[in-house]
């Protein structure tokens, strides 16, 4: 395992928040307080409609955009739904998928994620699959079981050479935004059982390459610890995204591994 061989990579999900004046006004917080960092992807995926504006503003910094969606059809009658062309035509360039508030909330289904994923990598986009387990599962010690699942399935038809577009993000259902975090070796045990499956379909050169993130609940207090984990090669950041100093704590102590 040689963590270095992956660039650590920080992801902020606003989810639905900030309009775009609010959207460019936590930017123009955040660029400066950021902008030294170098050894640190950093992504913020925004609402479809301030897309634009982060873009623009983020333009010339170390900031990328990305959205938190994708359909899998490239237009069509899909009301409601946006395509990977029009994401790129935007100028995101990354947008995640599978996020467990989709699935619960959206109907999300792992095959309806494949399908988003292939579209979104098809098209050159950084892919985000986000898996994960719900507190039955992991009661019922279902969790590898479940996760790996989820990623198999995700995975299918994604070729070797589209895997250096997917980013894996661990998010387990029940420490989302509940103040309730999965310990760091749960979570580190999790992030390696990924990356053994990953390991399995595409082999070593791959796993050793795929960023593995951990999206549950991570904050300014827990961030240094889960972070130094051999398997866990950065965030998938809520709530603590929509406050540039905690986000910025966040980057930064992914900057400081390795």
């Amino acid at each position: 395992m040689n963590k270095s061989l992956r660039k650590p990579l920080i992801v902020g999900n606003w989810k639905m928040n900030k309009t775009p004046h609010e959207c460019v006004e936590l930017l123009d917080e955040l660029i400066p307080m950021v902008a030294e960092v170098d050894r640190t992807d950093i992504i913020v995926c925004v609402p479809y409609v301030d897309l634009c504006a982060a873009v623009e503003k983020t333009r010339g910094t170390n900031i990328k955009v990305g959205a938190q969606n994708v359909h899998s059809a490239p237009k069509g009658s899909f009301t409601g739904e946006i395509s990977a062309e029009m994401l790129l035509e935007i100028g995101a360039k990354s947008v995640i998928v599978g996020h467990s508030e989709r699935r619960t909330y959206f109907g999300e289904t792992n095959e309806t994620v494949n399908l988003r994923a292939r579209a979104a990598l098809d098209a050159g986009l950084k892919t985000i699959i986000c898996v994960g387990e719900t507190l039955a599962e992991r009661d019922a010690d279902t969790t590898e079981e479940v996760v790996g699942f989820q990623t198999k399935i995700a995975l299918q038809s994604v070729s070797a050479e589209q895997m250096a577009n997917v980013v894996i993000a661990y998010e387990p259902v029940w420490a989302i935004g509940t103040g309730r975090n999965a310990t760091t070796a749960q979570a580190q045990e999790v992030c390696a059982k990924i990356r053994s499956i990953i390991r399995k379909i595409y082999g070593e050169y791959i796993s050793e390459h795929t960023n593995i993130l951990y999206g549950g609940s991570m904050n300014a207090a827990n961030c240094a610890d889960l972070l130094n984990e051999p398997d866990i090669d950065g965030g998938l950041i809520g709530g603590a995204s929509l406050k540039p100093v905690d986000f910025t704590v966040i980057v930064k102590a992914a900057d400081d591994v390795n």
